[in-house]
């Protein structure tokens, strides 16, 4: 059976969260009430970004300079995806961040051939518009995430998923290998979730290495 890294961006493959930073830079009202009925599992990921997001009205370029500079990438990324391609594993970032900067920071690290998977952001004159497209091609409110995992075990990949949120615990569950940390860390703990900690994205290439 073939490896398939399932990754996520935001917080795993990046230090900090992009589109908090973001939304704290450029939404208009007050977006954290949002992330606060999101994190109590009250509205799902989709209505939250698409809600919170429709607050912003810089336009791309804007963005994308905003973060130049303030975004820190987790150490042993590049490392990561290096092993993968020696191995022969299919490396995958599945996102619930947005498709516009994901690509942006990829290429700027030289690595924007990087299979990814993440919302769509269109702009437009009123602001911003995202929304989330399963591998079906139908639109979503929840489930991305765990949307990929299940399409990737139908075709036939053992895979192990690279997390940090909240978000993660779900597509997680489902999945051959679970390496954590942070928030996802303290669910598997709770929730008797097999999983192996990582700090530096070298501490999985170690730990795939060693078994």
């Amino acid at each position: 059976m073939e490896t398939l890294i399932q990754c996520d961006f935001d917080g795993t493959i990046t230090e900090n969260d992009v589109s908090y930073f973001l939304l704290d830079s450029f939404a208009r009202r007050d977006w954290r009430r949002l992330l606060q009925e999101y994190e109590k599992h009250r509205i799902h990921v989709g209505e939250f970004n698409t809600r919170a997001f429709g607050m912003v009205k810089a336009d791309k370029q804007t963005l994308l300079e905003a973060i130049k500079g303030e975004i820190k990438i987790r150490a042993g990324f590049q490392e990561l995806v290096s092993y993968c391609f020696m191995k022969g594993y299919r490396f995958v970032i599945v996102s619930n961040g947005l498709d516009f900067y994901i690509e942006a920071i990829l290429k700027e690290l030289g690595l924007e051939n990087v299979e990814t998977h993440a919302a769509q952001t269109s702009f437009c004159l009123e602001g911003m518009e995202v929304r989330y497209v399963g591998p079906d091609g139908k639109q979503l409110t929840d489930g991305f995430k765990e949307a990929y995992v299940k399409l990737f075990q139908k075709q036939g990949y053992r895979v192990v998923y690279i997390g940090n949120g909240d978000s993660d615990s779900l597509p997680a569950k489902y999945a051959y290998r679970v390496f954590a940390t942070s928030d996802l860390l303290t669910y598997c703990r709770k929730n008797k979730l097999a999983c192996e900690s990582f700090t530096k994205l070298t501490d999985v290439v170690e730990a795939l290495e060693t078994s």
